[in-house]
């Protein structure tokens, strides 16, 4: 698996990134481990949108095998629509949500994104956000006060871009910083990199380190992750 993953990305980003996801920490054992996942539903992520939703239903699979992990699903798309689901631990029900969301044309609204994450950390602790998306079309500064709001939160952003747009790279790059989260650009050749570090992140986050060192016997990104820990 490693040879695999740096094929799609540098070993060195990889690494990057699974230091930064290490801050994941929860208890293992417990049911306590929140996690939103929010999409970019508009019309410019069509082309990859049947792939990207069986690549993110394998880390709601892989979090049940090891329990105690609430994921709820966050989206946008056309005109002024931002839907979040209930928080749920069942994969299947989330599978099926996820797979009832089609791409409408629009403008993003990570804004939006952001201050749902803030109102749900506010009621209970969000452990993680795991944000995927292609573009960032809103003013940097207003985003970047919301993320700054979230780090005093201990809520990190993990942010995945599709594409090549600059804005969205430089800015996700800022909010994952100012959260103390991580950035990962993905590319054609990124689909068993994200499916192997989504699997990882809610291993990590549902069982604790026990979770991910059983994980990590396979390879790939479990392995490097604990190594990452362990150094």
């Amino acid at each position: 698996m490693t040879d695999q993953l740096s094929k799609s990305a540098s070993q060195a980003d990889v690494a990057a990134f699974l230091e930064k996801v290490s801050r994941l920490a929860t208890s293992p054992n417990t049911a306590d481990g929140r996690l939103i996942f929010a999409m970019d539903a508009t019309m410019s992520r069509q082309p990859t949108w049947d792939q990207a939703l069986g690549i993110q239903g394998q880390m709601f699979v892989e979090a049940k095998k090891v329990g105690g992990l609430q994921v709820q699903l966050l989206y946008f798309r056309g005109f002024n629509e931002c839907r979040a689901s209930k928080w749920v631990a069942d994969p299947e029900a989330l599978g099926r949500l996820m797979s009832g969301v089609t791409c409408q044309g629009g403008n993003t609204q990570i804004s939006r994104v952001l201050s749902h994450v803030k109102n749900e950390a506010a009621k209970a602790k969000v452990n993680a956000v795991i944000y995927v998306g292609d573009a960032q079309e809103e003013k940097i500064d207003a985003l970047c006060q919301s993320a700054g709001e979230l780090g005093l939160l201990g809520t990190p952003l993990f942010m995945f871009q599709e594409g090549d747009d600059g804005a969205a790279s430089s800015g996700f790059k800022e909010l994952a910083r100012l959260t103390r989260g991580a950035y990962f650009k993905l590319n054609a050749n990124s689909p068993n990199v994200l499916a192997e570090l989504l699997r990882a992140v809610a291993a990590y986050a549902s069982g604790g380190r026990k979770a991910l060192a059983d994980r990590a016997q396979q390879g790939g990104a479990a392995r490097l992750l604990l190594d990452q820990m362990s150094s």
